[in-house]
């Protein structure tokens, strides 16, 4: 029996641990949240939706939730190992040399909600930056099992295109191989956090021990698990489910601030998004959403509700399966 407790997020959220295998720090956890609004009688849903959260980041976006228990899908969001509520004392923030260890906690998760759907219910997995790319490389390797994919700005590519992977994938591996936790100088200037900070402008409050500001340190092998999984995503996947990607229409990427950066994406190239998207299976759609920000549903007002009506169009032509 799954075992539920309040969530940091308030009444409406409940959080569930999942115990994994241990690794060389010890212990390891990822925490399941499931958005559990008050309802006048129990329902049991017949859909769902598990979303993956981004590098140094964890799973605080309750309007994405309230978007989709709003159409009757059912909310959860998996903050995986080492991040965020899974974050433990003796581990490396973010930190794994390998994005399939990911596997144990999204098919642990998955149990926990066909559990509560039942056999027949529907699913769907949602993947933000990092966590898109950990998502479609998985269902990938797990065909199947869900009925659609919504990528929101997945981080596929490395910035500077697949020519600087290749040109730095050698020296990367060298490090990775001796000194596989040693951090790369950190070269996050802050800018995206100044365009969802509160304090700063934004209009977002979250924990910054588990989003700081600059970032988790970078570790050499977990770039380079990133950049294996980047070549997989450039040599192309076969994901036979539909896919939709949204994503900026623009990127501004600069050494110094600008106001502009509140209506761009400040983290990846959304050229580059487009591109490697249409590499992911055969049913691909692309949208680029005007002034949007690197995780659209923390984007301004009128750009989300552009974000959710987006989504509500691909979901009424595609469906769930």
């Amino acid at each position: 029996m799954t075992v539920w407790e309040p969530d940091v997020l308030g009444p409406d959220y409940l959080a569930h641990t999942l115990a994994l295998r241990p690794d060389d720090e010890g212990d390891v956890v990822a925490t399941l949240v499931r958005h559990a609004p008050p309802t006048p009688e129990p329902l049991r849903p017949s859909r769902a939706v598990l979303y993956l959260h981004g590098w140094s980041d964890y799973f605080f976006q309750t309007g994405l939730a309230e978007y989709w228990s709003a159409r009757g899908a059912a909310f959860y969001a998996l903050d995986l190992r080492k991040y965020g509520r899974s974050l433990r004392p003796h581990q490396t923030p973010g930190y794994t040399d390998d994005l399939d260890v990911y596997d144990e906690e999204i098919e642990a998760s998955l149990a926990v909600v066909r559990d509560e759907l039942g056999a027949h219910g529907r699913l769907m997995v949602m993947g933000h930056s990092t966590g898109g790319l950990i998502a479609a490389l998985w269902m990938q390797r797990h065909p199947g099992v869900v009925s659609g994919l919504v990528l929101n700005s997945p981080w596929l590519e490395l910035q500077g295109s697949s020519v600087l992977r290749h040109v730095s994938g050698p020296a990367l591996a060298r490090v990775a191989r001796f000194q596989p936790k040693a951090p790369l100088p950190n070269i996050d200037p802050g800018y995206y956090a100044r365009t969802l900070d509160a304090a700063s402008g934004g209009e977002w409050t979250y924990n910054s021990t588990w989003r700081p500001t600059p970032s988790f340190p970078v570790r050499a092998a977990w770039l380079r698990a990133v950049t294996s999984g980047h070549a997989r995503v450039a040599r192309g996947l076969s994901i036979g489910v539909p896919i939709v990607m949204l994503c900026s229409s623009r990127t501004l990427i600069s050494p110094r601030w600008s106001e502009d950066m509140r209506s761009a994406d400040v983290v990846l190239d959304v050229e580059l998004l487009a591109r490697r998207a249409v590499q992911l299976g055969s049913h691909v759609t692309v949208i680029r959403v005007p002034d949007g920000l690197h995780d659209l549903a923390l984007s301004p007002a009128p750009v989300r509700a552009r974000f959710y009506a987006e989504i509500d169009r691909w979901v009424s032509a595609y469906g769930w399966g």
